[in-house]
């Protein structure tokens, strides 16, 4: 099999190239798969880690760039001069760009591949309907809002043209498949980006860092959070750093450098900047706790299964898919009510004073992560590509039978 996987990759800036990076670290290790086709964005610097002794081939495509309006037409001819058997898209909405009309093109990619015949499972990691469009950067105006939702049906039926669309929470089959009354949509875990050794639950000499990672300044904004740390700081002897490790979204340029003026006044706190993929390790594990300072959510939380992989507790918001993923998956945390500061300070503090409670939820989340590690989701992807393949030879067969009676 010569699989073909569109995604953003390392060292990118564009969304998902974290999972893009291990998504390919763990296809090329399945068995069945000859030759990968990675189909990435232009980056000026070398991709991340790309080739090395174990696994498959790989061949690298930088066939696509974000905001442009021809990544439709570059990706397909992409993927017909490669001669991929099949196609893996690891997608969300602004995958392509956050202007209106390069977004839609590029979402377009599985209905072309449908007619060109090339089997193909979209990884969807967030759904329209389940997405507060204020709190995530797409409007305010209620009749755009209302415009945003049409068009995003019919993205949606775009999408779903794949012969699967996976999603990563079980709400969301229910969802599109109500909606769109289609029988297309499967349930795929996240899964964890690594399961490394029982991480030590002992932290580093010096201050204890509460940190959050990410994207920041649309649905995920630092302000909550470093004022709730300040009020922890003035009800206990607890010495703290505030870390922030990421970059701005990309609706929200800026975003960062008009936080860190803000709060200029504020002692130990540290904008990481861009977190390139072999420094994760080190930012997860010198972090006495992972907040998630979100307003909304949009889908299932890489940034959750990285925590319980390094073995951290967490203080999250209880709302919308954080709250699901956290039932279905097993792990565990103190909750706050989003975007308030003493509630989130409440939950930061419970976690910093005790110790012993901040490794129980680690440990926790650690087996969490464990549980479903991303090996055996790239191992489910593969075998329902088998299927496609067979079902594609077996419509071969019977086409040129008909051909020959006719």
């Amino acid at each position: 099999m010569k699989l073909g996987i569109v995604t953003a990759y390392p060292p990118s800036k564009v969304t998902l190239n974290e999972y893009g990076y291990h998504l390919l670290q763990h296809f090329k290790m399945q068995k069945g798969i000859t030759e990968i086709i990675l189909l990435c964005d232009k980056t000026q610097d070398e991709k991340v880690n790309v080739h090395s002794s174990d696994g498959c081939k790989i061949t690298i495509k930088e066939c696509w760039e974000f905001n442009s309006y021809n990544n439709l037409f570059s990706i397909s001819k992409a993927i017909k001069e490669s001669k991929a058997d099949c196609v893996f898209i690891n997608l969300q909405f602004l995958k392509f760009g956050d202007k209106k009309i390069p977004a839609a093109l590029g979402l377009m990619l599985p209905l072309v591949n449908k007619i060109k015949g090339i089997p193909t499972i979209s990884l969807l990691h967030n759904i329209l309907e389940q997405v507060d469009l204020e709190s995530a950067g797409f409007t305010k105006n209620p009749i755009l809002k209302r415009l945003y939702r049409g068009v995003g049906n019919m993205l949606t039926r775009f999408i779903l043209s794949s012969d699967i669309v996976a999603v990563t929470i079980s709400k969301y089959v229910t969802v599109l498949s109500e909606k769109y009354k289609t029988k297309k949509v499967k349930l795929v875990p996240h899964g964890s980006f690594e399961t490394p050794p029982e991480p030590s639950y002992d932290l580093p000499n010096g201050p204890k860092q509460v940190m959050s990672f990410g994207k920041f300044g649309t649905y995920k904004k630092v302000e909550a959070m470093i004022e709730a740390v300040e009020k922890v700081r003035q009800r206990t002897s607890e010495d703290i750093e505030i870390v922030i490790a990421g970059t701005d979204s990309p609706n929200t340029p800026g975003y960062l450098d008009g936080v860190a003026k803000k709060y200029s006044d504020i002692e130990k706190i540290r904008f990481t900047g861009y977190v390139a993929e072999e420094d994760v390790p080190v930012i997860f594990s010198e972090a006495a706790i992972a907040v998630f300072p979100y307003t909304s959510t949009t889908g299932s939380s890489g940034v959750l299964h990285q925590a319980g992989s390094y073995g951290k507790a967490v203080a999250m918001p209880d709302l919308g898919d954080l709250s699901i993923l956290v039932k279905e998956e097993g792990y565990q945390g103190e909750f706050f009510i989003p975007e308030d500061v003493d509630s989130m300070s409440e939950a930061i503090e419970k976690v910093l004073v005790n110790d012993q409670y901040r490794i129980d939820l680690g440990v926790a989340n650690y087996e969490a992560a464990c549980s479903i590690p991303m090996s055996r989701i790239a191992e489910i992807y593969v075998e329902e590509f088998n299927k496609l393949l067979a079902l594609k030879d077996k419509s071969n067969r019977v086409g040129k039978v008909k051909s020959q009676t006719a």
